[in-house]
């Protein structure tokens, strides 16, 4: 009883899971060391969205008639990349479902369908009349993506710089599990009112090519579970009684001995 039941332990924890499917960015192509990698992804400003806007100048006190929102920070006193979404972060301009935002005095802006870098140098230009040399950052706060599955942190991250790929997107989740399916992660994405689900594989290197290399806000980066996971989950079930029964036998002898 007591052999078997060992057996079964060092059955449970052994791994069916191969060095193939858990190494990352493996050779696919042969002889070549260097692939053309994806464009880089550069979201536009939409209905929804939440833009922290910093307003600076020659004169502060004029400038912070156009910062009414306070910077909320971190208790280290700066805010981190990769921010889970829970933590305090800086209050913003709402941007309307007309697709513009209210500065004061500026009035209405339309910024719908501008990157960061364009509403910025937009709200520049318009400070122009109120400010000598104004300078402007703007922060989308609703660029957020999801991690989930076989991680070590699933969570809902707040990507501060506006640009994030889905290897960076693990780190910050703490990287797959050695049970994770690194050859089959899928990646829910919101294209015009409608979800598509793809497949990516990233123990290929061809990873660097797909469109699904850089993540879009509100992405849901989902690492499966392989069967190894589902193969000890079921053994450790499975083996449970025996182990108890065991255990139970052995207290019996023991306690008829002494």
């Amino acid at each position: 009883m007591v052999s078997a039941c060992l057996i079964s332990l060092v059955w449970l924890c052994s791994s069916c899971v191969s060095p193939k499917q858990i190494v990352y960015f493996q050779d696919d192509s042969g002889a070549k060391s260097a692939i053309q990698a994806a464009e880089t992804y550069v979201p536009r400003l939409g209905p929804g969205d939440v833009l922290a806007i910093q307003v600076s100048s020659l004169n502060q006190e004029a400038s912070s008639f156009f910062n009414p929102y306070s910077l909320m920070q971190t208790n280290n006193g700066r805010t981190q990349p990769g921010t889970p979404a829970g933590l305090p972060e800086m209050a913003g301009y709402l941007v309307s479902p007309a697709g513009t935002i209210e500065l004061p005095l500026v009035g209405t802006v339309p910024v719908a369908g501008l990157t960061v870098a364009e509403c910025s140098a937009l709200i520049r230009q318009k400070l122009t009349a109120y400010l000598k040399e104004p300078t402007v950052n703007v922060r989308n706060q609703n660029f957020r993506i999801s991690v989930l599955g076989e991680v070590a942190r699933p969570s809902l991250f707040t990507i501060p710089n506006d640009q994030i790929t889905i290897i960076e997107a693990l780190s910050l989740a703490g990287d797959a599990t050695i049970y994770g399916r690194r050859d089959n992660v899928l990646v829910i994405r919101d294209e015009n009112g409608r979800k598509t689900f793809t497949r990516i594989n990233l123990t290929q290197r061809h990873l660097f090519r797909s469109p699904y290399y850089y993540l879009h806000p509100n992405d849901i980066v989902y690492v499966e579970p392989g069967k190894a996971r589902v193969a000890n989950a079921d053994r450790f079930y499975l083996l449970v009684p025996a182990v108890l029964s065991a255990l139970s036998f052995i207290a019996i002898i023991f306690t008829g001995r002494y």
